[in-house]
């Protein structure tokens, strides 16, 4: 230890930013700016082992000073410095030297002298700079009289603080000061066997014995991590009984920290094998916060209770909630089933228990007009959704039905569902269950599995933020069953007004209700949904649009929204009605508008690829009066072009548009249309070409897009009498093809397909009947009708008439039995350019449904029996005896 030292008069001065160098202590810096180079240089390397400075801390800028000189920082070298990182670090003191040197420096008025233990020179390459490494050892302490500069670094004038020999013997023999010493030794002796016993060193207790006990005191504070206020407090203890009992309680708090650290440690291990380490350290992270006061999760807790709080729960559900948030309290965040509790709690708090949207009031005109602006034509649609809307507003607690929208796609069914939400003021979500087959996607999974979840219902409520919203339910018969369960079944519970107030989702494990909730479904077909969840919802249907309608819809609707999409508009592009009729009639025969849009956004990207290769500059009129507009002065010239201005609000508009000549627009015409969609993809001649030759007729069909027209071929060959069917046909669909074959047979004598009744027309011949387009799946009995007429034409080789079509199913005695889906048969026919159409006389209610214009434009044939659908289906009748056994 350094012994009493005699110092000068004078110091060079060294500023430490926000560090204390205290007495006895050792430290290494680094020293890298102009000043401080300056300084060891001058001070200690040219006078080795004689050389002395003075250390004096600084303080930041910022804080307010509350002791030393405030001196503005004129030569700029080491005022900037910012001293110690840390007790054995390096301090870089060129940091601050770029400082403005306007900065006002801080000084503490007492320091501590300092002398170098070591000193190395080295050189920065490539730049060239000298900096040194000191490592320096404190002396005593020294008060500060006068400070000034010398050269690029300080200096000071300075007194020793130091007691003398006389003044030391005289204090030790004060009570006061030997009780102090006695508990400071007490208190150091047992920090240092705590450290030797951690460490397994020892020898450190010489150092209490050796050193005087007042020096002792400022190494021991020293060695400890305290903040730079209380490091200045031991600075400016110069009394030892003042510096031995700050000194006595800094290291009794260290000693209290070392043993919460090993109660902590103990805690920890107790509760753990030694094989889970990284859980470890991660319970003494825990422990350690819990101490300071400073844990993280228990802030997060605390804000879920409160959000939990404010959710709205009922009596029992908050009850199970407050169970689950205080078994999630005594977890660990490290244990497994922590944060599912956590994300379990949060659903609960996000879900809309009492939160609802207020709902507008109903005005069924303005719900009316909304309806016809956004929807051409559906009249029976838009009537019924009225209706409902209507007894919403006399009840509006009323349970009204599940409305389930069914038709081919593109007739606007989802859309439908979005503007019965916008009548009501409510929020809208859409649940899509194509493709759907897991339960636990309507119900949810139970928490016991890993990576359970909600199911879909609850997740979109929980998304939606109100308990109140329209759900749309889309595409519910495109769920499907497996091992994992039944998703349609699982709706039933959901859209059963008197179950569906206690829903209970798997993974929720608590009721909730959604009975305030306005279930809208839509579906393609209705034979896949199950008969008990159909029986829950009404049905309309949606059949699709005639021609007329859709027109109306193309210039309504779609060529707006078209032009918009591609950043045109109708002064760049014009689509007549004819080339639109063109479209509708040549290449979509569709029930509803998708392919129409899509074709006329071809159209579009056409005329876009035009307009976007047009110059940017618009031709000026000789002829044109010029205009008195200060914008245009000056700048319009005859025979000059004219870059695109901004016109002020001022101009005129007509001056401007009529000061202008406008490019004409483009105007789809048949050859641009042919161009960009290619040759027509259907002939109103080809009915006509394909029933040419007999064994042809030609059928009606209901697909999931609508109704189609079916062609149905027989053909006889040399044979052994089997019946042999094509074109990817189903069950249904073949025993009606054996059924045709078998009443032919059977009345083969009357229908003068053969001489006597003897006669077998299956003698040495084969028949075959073939379904065009074979790559589509067929089924369904309403091919009856079809299969009997094209055998007739086969045997009695007679034509069918081009003109007809027929749909119905037929029974071994020959009744037309009904069949579903008319209107979109009838359309179709209609769309096919088809005039007759025979149909069974019980589906005459059916015509209702079918608009005026297309009923006008057919002739509309009922048929009861099969002799009746022969009669009208063959150019003069069918001829069979007028008395045949029937």
């Amino acid at each position: 230890m350094a012994e009493s030292v005699e110092l000068p008069s004078r110091l060079a001065i060294l500023p430490f930013r926000n560090k204390v160098l205290l007495p006895g202590a050792i430290i290494r810096i680094r020293c890298t700016s102009p000043s401080s180079v300056k300084l060891v240089e001058q001070e200690l390397w040219q006078r080795e082992e004689k050389g002395l400075i003075g250390i004096l801390p600084v303080r930041d800028s910022a804080e307010t000073a509350t002791s030393g000189t405030a001196v503005s920082s004129g030569v700029g070298g080491e005022s900037a410095e910012r001293g110690l990182k840390n007790q054995a670090g390096i301090s870089d003191t060129n940091k601050l030297d770029s400082k403005n040197h306007q900065e006002v420096i801080h000084w503490h008025n007492r320091g501590v002298a300092a002398r170098a233990l070591h000193l190395s020179r080295g050189v920065e390459k490539p730049s060239g700079r000298v900096t040194y490494i000191v490592v320096l050892e404190g002396l005593c302490r020294f008060n500060v009289q006068e400070l000034s500069t010398r050269g690029t670094y300080y200096t000071a004038r300075i007194t020793s603080l130091d007691m003398t020999k006389g003044e030391m013997e005289l204090i030790e023999q004060d009570q006061e000061f030997v009780a102090l010493s006695r508990q400071f030794k007490a208190t150091a002796m047992e920090l240092i066997s705590i450290l030797e016993q951690k460490q397994k060193t020892g020898g450190r207790t010489k150092v209490l014995e050796t050193v005087p006990v007042h020096k002792l005191a400022d190494i021991f504070v020293a060695s400890f991590e305290i903040s730079f206020e209380e490091q200045l407090s031991m600075l400016d203890s110069v009394d030892v009984k003042v510096r031995l009992s700050k000194a006595t309680e800094l290291v009794d708090r260290h000693l209290q920290s070392i043993r919460v650290a090993e109660k902590i440690t103990q805690k920890v291990e107790g509760q753990l094998s030694k094989s889970q380490k990284e859980f470890l350290l991660r319970q003494q992270m825990k422990a350690i916060k819990e101490e300071l006061g400073d844990n993280d999760d228990e802030d997060d807790l605390v804000a879920l209770e409160r959000k939990m709080q404010g959710a709205g729960m009922p009596a029992s559900i908050w009850k199970h909630a407050l169970r689950e948030l205080r078994r999630l309290k005594k977890m660990q965040p490290q244990q497994p089933g922590y944060n599912s509790s956590c994300v379990y709690l949060e659903l609960l708090a996000d879900l809309p228990w009492e939160k609802a949207s207020p709902e507008l009031e109903l005005d069924l005109k303005a719900a009316k007009e909304r309806l016809d602006a956004d929807h051409y034509g559906l009249a029976k649609v838009k009537q019924r959704i009225i209706e409902y809307l209507a007894v919403r507003k006399l009840k509006p607690d009323a349970r009204g039905p599940v409305l389930c929208f069914v038709g081919p796609p593109g007739v606007g069914k989802t859309s439908l569902a979005s503007s019965i939400a916008a009548s009501l003021g409510r929020k809208f979500i859409r649940i899509s269950l194509g493709g759907v087959k897991d339960e636990a996607d309507i119900r949810g999974h139970r928490r016991t599995y890993i990576g359970s979840m909600p199911g879909r219902l609850i997740d979109g409520l929980k998304r939606v933020g109100v308990r109140n919203p329209v759900m749309l339910l889309d595409e519910i018969d495109k769920t499907g069953s497996d091992v994992r369960g039944d998703p349609a079944s699982a709706l039933l519970e959901v859209l059963d007004p008197e179950q569906n107030k206690t829903f209970n989702d798997h993974y929720l494990n608590v009721p909730f209700d959604l009975s305030k909730v306005i279930f809208v479904a839509t579906a393609n077909r209705m034979q896949p949904i199950p008969p008990p969840l159909l029986d829950r919802m009404e049905v309309i249907e949606l059949p699709g649009y005639t021609p007329e309608e859709k027109l109306k819809i193309a210039f309504r609707h779609l060529i707006p929204r078209v032009l918009d999409q591609h950043g045109l508009s109708s002064d760049f592009l014009q689509i007549p009605e004819d080339m639109v009729k063109l479209v509708i009639q040549r290449y979509t025969r569709e029930a509803g508008v998708r392919n129409l849009e899509r074709n006329l956004a071809a159209l579009a990207r056409a005329a876009a690829v035009k307009v976007a290769e047009q110059e940017h500059l618009v031709p000026f009129a000789k002829d044109v009066q010029r205009l008195s507009s200060p914008l245009l002065d000056g700048k319009l010239a005859e025979s000059a072009e004219v870059e695109m201005e901004v016109i002020p609000m001022g101009v005129n508009n007509h001056d401007i548009s009529s000061a202008f000549r406008v490019a004409s627009p483009m105007v789809v015409d048949e050859p641009m249309v042919e161009k960009v969609l290619g040759p027509p993809r259907y002939d109103d001649r080809e009915t006509a070409e394909r029933v040419a030759n007999p064994g042809v007729s030609v059928g009606l069909v209901w697909t999931a897009f609508g109704g189609e027209v079916q062609f149905v071929e027989a053909t006889a060959m040399v044979g052994k009498g089997d019946l042999h069917l094509t074109g990817q046909l189903g069950d249904v669909i073949k025993e009606s093809a054996q059924i045709a074959l078998t009443w032919v047979r059977a009345r083969a004598t009357e229908l003068k397909l053969a001489i006597s009744e003897e006669t077998n027309l299956l003698e040495g011949r084969d028949i075959h009947i073939h379904f065009p387009a074979g790559a589509v799946p067929k089924d369904g009995p309403s091919a009856g009708v079809t299969l009997v007429t094209s055998l007739v034409s086969l045997f009695s080789k007679r034509r069918v008439r081009a003109d007809t079509a027929m749909t119905g199913e037929m029974t071994l005695r020959g009744m037309v039995l009904p069949v579903g889906g008319v209107k979109d048969k009838v359309l179709a026919a209609h769309r096919y350019g088809i005039k007759r159409v025979i149909l069974p006389e019980r589906n005459s209610k059916d015509l209702v449904e079918v608009p005026a214009t297309v009923l006008s434009s057919l002739e509309i044939i009922l048929a009861k029996r099969m002799e009746e659908v022969l009669e009208q289906a063959f150019e003069g009748g069918c001829p069979w005896r007028q008395h045949s056994k029937l």
